[in-house]
């Protein structure tokens, strides 16, 4: 593309013709939906070399660029993970479709029967970064909710992308569906995404998915409607009457699993009294995993600690980082989570429900978890089969947005003849 002037013609016919296959998907049946969806897993399986080929390209452009460690394993796709693209592509597909279920009905005095169905979005646009998987599991939810979808990849996954997005236009080949209902933006170029931000004719929503620094773009930008998906500032607190197996497993995970995705737990509250006899060999453990754990004073006193900043608390490091502080109440760990958290995921470890209780109702985190590690905060393992972002937002789709939220509602009335007087 030489100039704005053919981007902003490119994306006009992009969302033009979006808005045709949305409305010809909208009534779509079931059955060619989850064909499309299983026969892009298929694809994919069948196409693996020639992706994990593309992909190589997209790291050794990560490496030119000098992408963090955690970045590049965003990145990375191997045979395990593309195993894992397909079935969760084939999750989605088992999944009921949510396209006309009534979620609720009720009979009126008046002679009315209403009933309230849920009915797709539209068009949808997914703006993402490194995360190539995005691409199939964005599109799949959209196709299982009968919206077309505009993909558009940052500059890290554009080829992985570009490789996996061809499979799922296989898919809608072989159902018969419009090819225009997956479309994908054929440019690095950044004045595509402002755009896609623009096209309220086009558009019904935008999804960000990616680090603050695109979320605030959007959420600055974007004249169309966002499910806001902030980043993970996520906190584990390990309560007074936590188990020390619980908290130490729980712990560890929630931090070294995968330190760059948005469950990964970035900050560690732990309650004086539990401090001792598990707090510690906590953070011990967290720096043999090779974790840097940046502590307020108490913490300081494990070897090895290094003092926190004012700048570590409320800090999503997407590393093997993590900053821990010594608390004096529940009360307390609520505070600060209130005060530094993002609204994404929280979790308390401890074994008086009580306590649990009053940290649920008392922080409005999207996922609230007691006893689990932050790292489920996932809408596969939530069994949605997967998600196309965790909505930190409180309008319409709120926590990991699967193919159900991303579906409006319309009301359908039906009388006897009935007038109003």
């Amino acid at each position: 593309m030489k100039d704005s002037s053919d981007v902003h013609e490119v994306m006009t016919v992009i969302g033009r013709r979006a808005r045709v296959a949305a409305m010809e998907l909208a009534v779509a049946s079931s059955e060619a939906k989850r064909v499309a969806i299983e026969c892009a897993a298929d694809a994919i399986w069948k196409r693996r070399e020639e992706i994990i080929s593309a992909n190589a390209e997209d790291i050794a452009h990560g490496r030119e660029k000098g992408l963090s460690a955690a970045m590049m394993d965003r990145l990375l796709l191997d045979e395990g993970r593309i195993k894992g693209i397909c079935e969760s592509l084939r999750d989605v597909a088992a999944q009921p479709d949510p396209v006309g279920e009534v979620m609720d009905e009720w009979d009126r005095p008046n002679g009315l029967h209403v009933r309230r169905v849920r009915t797709p979005l539209g068009v949808v646009g997914v703006i993402y970064e490194s995360r190539p998987n995005v691409t199939s599991d964005a599109a799949s939810l959209c196709l299982k909710s009968g919206n077309a979808v505009i993909l558009r990849s940052g500059s890290e996954s554009f080829h992985s992308a570009g490789a996996i997005h061809s499979c799922l236009l296989d898919g809608l080949d072989a159902a018969s569906l419009p090819r225009d209902a997956v479309q994908r933006v054929p440019t690095r170029d950044r004045s595509a995404v402002s755009e896609l931000l623009r096209m309220t004719d086009h558009v019904d929503v935008i999804v960000p998915r990616g680090g603050k620094g695109l979320v605030s773009v959007v959420q600055q930008e974007a004249r169309v409607p966002v499910f806001a998906h902030l980043e993970g500032i996520v906190h584990v607190y390990v309560d007074a009457s936590a188990d020390k197996e619980v908290a130490h497993r729980v712990v560890l995970n929630a931090k070294t699993r995968r330190t760059g995705i948005c469950g990964a737990a970035e900050c560690l509250l732990i309650h004086k009294d539990a401090f001792r006899e598990i707090g510690q060999p906590v953070i011990m453990s967290l720096l043999a995993a090779g974790v840097e754990v940046r502590g307020d004073e108490s913490a300081q006193g494990v070897e090895g600690v290094v003092p926190a900043t004012v700048e570590d608390w409320g800090r999503e490091y997407l590393d093997m980082k993590m900053a821990v502080k010594v608390v004096e109440s529940l009360d307390r760990a609520i505070e600060h989570i209130r005060t530094h958290g993002s609204s994404h995921t929280d979790c308390i470890i401890t074994a008086d429900d009580k306590a649990a209780d009053r940290f649920f109702r008392n922080l409005d985190s999207a996922i609230l978890m007691q006893n689990a590690s932050t790292q489920f905060a996932d809408g596969g393992e939530f069994g949605m089969g997967a998600e196309i972002g965790i909505a930190t937002g409180k309008l319409h789709a709120r926590g990991p947005v699967g193919a159900a939220q991303l579906t409006s509602f319309k009301y359908l009335v039906t009388a006897d003849g009935a007038v109003r007087s």
